[in-house]
């Protein structure tokens, strides 16, 4: 039997509008501290965002998704918060920053393997 461990979870989505309530997932981080993982998976469906709001600067969106995932890998380059620990990192990423780009609240689960349960979810919920 392989060993499971916690992890946590948060979906990221774009909200074009929010007046007019509408959103659509383009990613999720996971993290396991047991495993001292952290890593995100997104994908933006332009397509989906010209239909929902052809007024947002997709460049723009594209950069800030960038930067999330920077700041998840601890970039250097990506400022302070990708310097702190995982954990911080992770809260970060899951607290509201943003009100275009905003986290769903934190799941759990167990995993053997965290990367494996990434690309799980992210095809689930996002691709």
């Amino acid at each position: 039997m392989t060993a499971t461990d916690p992890f946590s979870y948060t979906i990221l989505r774009v909200v074009p509008s929010v007046e007019r309530g509408e959103r659509f997932n383009v990613g999720v981080v996971l993290f396991c501290r047991q495993r001292r993982f952290l890593d995100i998976r997104v994908a933006l469906d332009q397509d989906r965002l010209r239909a929902l709001a052809p007024a947002v600067p997709t460049p723009e969106l594209t950069d800030h998704l960038k930067g999330l995932v920077r700041v998840a890998h601890g970039d250097p380059g990506a400022g302070g918060v990708a310097a702190l620990d995982q954990s911080e990192r992770f809260g970060w990423l899951a607290a509201p920053s943003s009100t275009t780009v905003q986290p769903s609240e934190v799941h759990t689960g167990l995993c053997a393997d965290p990367e494996e349960s990434l690309d799980a979810l992210f095809e689930r919920l996002v691709a």
